[in-house]
């Protein structure tokens, strides 16, 4: 009588050790690997400069025309003569971005060397011209410090309002879009030439000759996934936007409009854009003009 039991319990005793292995295979314990890549894709501040120096500005006085400024919220070459920037370099991730409200306090970059004219808020009054940030306000919300660098007048531009309040305001929306879906990227814009056309017509200077209205405006934008090491991940299919805007007021609203090459724009300024990446790799992506979505 005994020994049909035995067989049962044994029996019984068995099923329960393959059921249970067969549960540990189908809930296995995460990797290491797997919590690194988690790590890895957390948002951070990065140098602004990562992608190279575009005219390999210093900060030495003499250099009066192409003057480097490096604030923690974005570097810029800055043209005392122009009294705007020749272009200002800035890096953009979700770590920037907070919920600190637009401070509207323009005022002039006290940073700028002893003896040097310093635009100030009112020197694009009555111009028809906006003053146009390079870094955006938007940008820079983590704190009240991050945002007021923004309206300091050295990152400002005399740029016709229909360029600045629909054009370059669609384009950077739309980069925030891309930071919001995981990636950070490191933007440069900048202008050149003599002359734009703003509310009131063309014009060349403001401020009694001390601000050059520019001819066209320019932005190049690098978009990686979150990550580090960010100049030796751009490969040839990094996807780089370059546009190149008329400083017009009559400019379109579509910013996927005015798409160009970094070649165009290294052309036209003279300046070695994304240096820091390898050649090879520049060649290809400077050469491409994007295709992506623009919204």
């Amino acid at each position: 009588m005994y020994r049909p039991l035995s067989r049962v319990l044994a029996l019984a005793l068995l099923t329960s050790c393959v059921v249970s292995c067969s549960k540990e295979q189908v809930d296995p314990t995460p990797t290491p690997a797997a919590t690194s890549e988690t790590t890895d894709a957390t948002a951070t501040r990065d140098s602004h400069l990562v992608m190279g120096n575009p005219s390999g500005a210093t900060a030495n006085t003499a250099n009066y025309w192409n003057y480097l400024v490096s604030k923690p919220q974005y570097a810029m070459s800055y043209h005392r003569d122009r009294g705007t920037p020749n272009w200002v370099s800035w890096h953009l991730s979700s770590a920037w971005v907070g919920s600190t409200a637009r401070q509207d306090n323009f005022a002039p970059d006290n940073s700028l060397p002893s003896g040097w004219y310093r635009v100030t808020s009112t020197s694009y009054t009555g111009s028809g011209f906006d003053r146009g940030h390079q870094c955006p306000s938007a940008d820079r919300t983590g704190s009240v410090a991050d945002n007021s660098a923004t309206f300091l007048m050295s990152n400002m531009i005399p740029q016709a309002p229909n360029n600045n309040q629909r054009t370059w305001a669609n384009l950077e929306n739309y980069c925030r879009t891309l930071i919001n879906a995981g990636n950070e990227l490191y933007i440069i814009c900048g202008s050149y030439g003599k002359g734009g056309t703003g509310s009131n017509g063309y014009a060349t200077t403001l401020d009694a000759g001390r601000v050059t209205v520019p001819a066209r405006v320019w932005k190049v934008i690098v978009v990686l996934p979150n990550g580090s090491g960010d100049a030796s991940r751009v490969t040839s299919s990094t996807r780089v936007i370059a546009i190149n805007t008329p400083n017009d007021n009559s400019l379109s609203t579509t910013w996927g409009s005015y798409r160009t090459t970094v070649d165009a724009i290294e052309a036209a300024t003279g300046y070695d854009l994304l240096s820091a990446v390898s050649t090879s790799v520049q060649s290809v992506i400077e050469a491409r003009v994007d295709n992506g979505p623009t919204s």
